[in-house]
C-alpha cells in the first residue's frame, strides 16, 4: 500500500496512510488520487460544505468494496473540525462534522469518503434551510438529455415565481440537480411544500414529460420531480463530490448554457481538476444571492385552495406527517375491500 504520506491542505497537514490502496480498479485510481482531486478543487467543494453538517459516504475498501453512510462525526475525527447537532426525523439526534476548510476534506477522505452529503442548513440554524434543492430524477426509459429539457423550463418557473435564480449540477449519474439559495426563514416542512409547488407547476407544463407522482407505479417514461430530498434529513450529493461508480464521476455544476450540452460522462475525477484550474468554480457566486420562496408558497396556496392540491407522501421512514394523505400505493389501494357498513 506504500508508506503515509503527509498532504498539506490549506495549511493543515493531513496524514495519509496506505496512499496506493486502489479506490477505482477500473480507471487505477488510488486512494492519494482522491486526496490529490479533492485538493485540486478544494476551493470549490468548500463552498459546497463550508459549515454545513454533513454525512460521510465512506468505501474504506475502494468502490468495489462494502460502504456505509456516517451520520455521525466519528470519534478521532481532529478537535478543528466543528460540528452541529441536528435532530432525525425519528427523534433522535447526532453531532454531525462541518467542514470549514479543505483539510477536514482531505481528512475525510483519508478514511475512504468518495461522496459528501451536506444538510441544506447551517450549523448556527440547523432548522431553516438555506437551499431550495430540486432533484430531477429520470425514470426507466428517459435519460440525461430529457432532464436536461426539464432543467430548462424549471429555470422557467424559477424566474416566474420569485425571480429565483438556480444553480444546475449533474447528479454524478443520469440526473440533474438545481439549487436554489434561500434567505433561512422557512422550515423544512415549508421548503418541501415551496417543491411540490414547482413539481406540480413543470407537471402542467410538461404533462408527458414530467410528474411528481411519488408511487414509481404511476411515474412512467417521464423526469421524476424528487420533492422529497428537501425533507428533514434528505441530502444530495455535494457538487464536486466523486461518486462511487467505477469509472469515478463527479457531480459538476454547470453554467446554464452548458445544460444539455455538457453530459455527466465529460466529468470525473481526472477531468475535473483541468476544468477546475480553467474556469474556477462556476457556482462560486451563489453565496452571494438569498431568494424568497413567498411567491412559490403562494402558488402552493392557490394550488390547494383552488384545486384541492394538498400535500404528498413523504419517505417511509418518516413518522405520519400532519395533513399527509395515505402512505400506501395506488395499486394496494384499489385492491383493499371498503370498510362495512354498521
Amino acid at each position: 500500500m506504500g508508506d503515509a504520506v503527509e498532504l498539506e491542505a490549506g495549511g493543515r497537514t493531513v496524514r495519509l496512510s496506505s496512499p496506493d490502496k486502489m479506490f477505482f480498479p477500473e480507471r487505477g485510481f488510488t486512494k492519494l488520487d482522491l486526496a490529490r482531486y479533492y485538493l485540486a478543487v478544494g476551493p470549490g467543494i468548500l463552498r459546497a460544505l463550508r459549515e454545513r453538517p454533513t454525512t460521510l459516504e465512506r468505501y474504506p475498501e475502494g468502490v468495489n468494496g462494502e460502504n456505509f453512510f456516517q451520520k455521525r462525526a466519528p470519534k478521532n475525527m481532529p478537535d478543528w473540525i466543528p460540528t452541529a447537532h441536528i435532530t432525525f426525523p425519528s427523534g433522535r439526534s447526532a453531532d454531525e462534522m462541518c467542514p470549514t476548510e479543505v483539510g477536514a476534506v482531505v481528512w475525510a477522505a483519508q478514511f475512504g469518503t468518495l461522496t459528501f452529503h451536506p444538510w441544506p442548513v447551517r450549523r448556527d440554524d440547523v432548522d431553516h434551510p438555506d437551499e431550495l434543492r430540486l432533484d430531477l430524477d429520470p425514470q426507466p426509459g428517459t435519460d440525461y438529455d430529457d432532464a436536461a429539457r426539464a432543467a430548462h423550463e424549471l429555470r422557467a418557473v424559477l424566474d416566474e415565481f420569485g425571480g429565483l435564480r438556480g444553480f444546475p449540477k449533474t447528479s454524478g449519474g443520469r440526473g440533474l440537480h438545481v439549487f436554489v439559495p434561500i434567505e433561512p426563514r422557512w422550515t423544512f416542512t415549508q421548503v418541501r411544500r415551496a417543491a411540490i409547488a414547482v413539481g406540480r407547476e413543470m407537471e402542467r407544463r410538461m404533462p408527458d414529460q414530467v410528474t411528481i407522482k411519488w408511487w414509481k407505479e404511476e411515474r412512467g417514461r417521464r423526469i421524476f420531480v424528487d420533492y422529497n430530498q428537501t425533507a428533514r434529513d434528505r441530502t444530495i450529493a455535494s457538487a464536486y463530490s466523486v461518486r462511487p461508480r467505477p469509472h469515478a464521476p463527479v457531480s459538476a455544476p454547470l453554467r446554464w448554457d452548458e445544460v444539455g450540452v455538457a453530459h455527466p460522462q465529460d466529468f470525473d475525477l481526472a477531468t475535473m481538476p483541468a476544468r477546475f484550474a480553467e474556469l474556477g468554480d462556476v457556482h462560486a457566486d451563489m453565496d452571494d444571492h438569498r431568494y424568497s420562496l413567498e411567491s412559490l408558497l403562494d402558488l402552493a396556496r392557490r394550488d390547494e385552495h383552488d384545486h384541492g392540491l394538498g400535500d404528498l407522501p413523504y419517505p417511509p421512514e418518516y413518522p405520519k406527517m400532519p395533513g399527509e394523505p395515505r402512505r400506501v400505493q395506488p395499486s394496494r389501494a384499489r385492491k383493499e375491500k371498503p370498510p362495512t357498513a354498521p
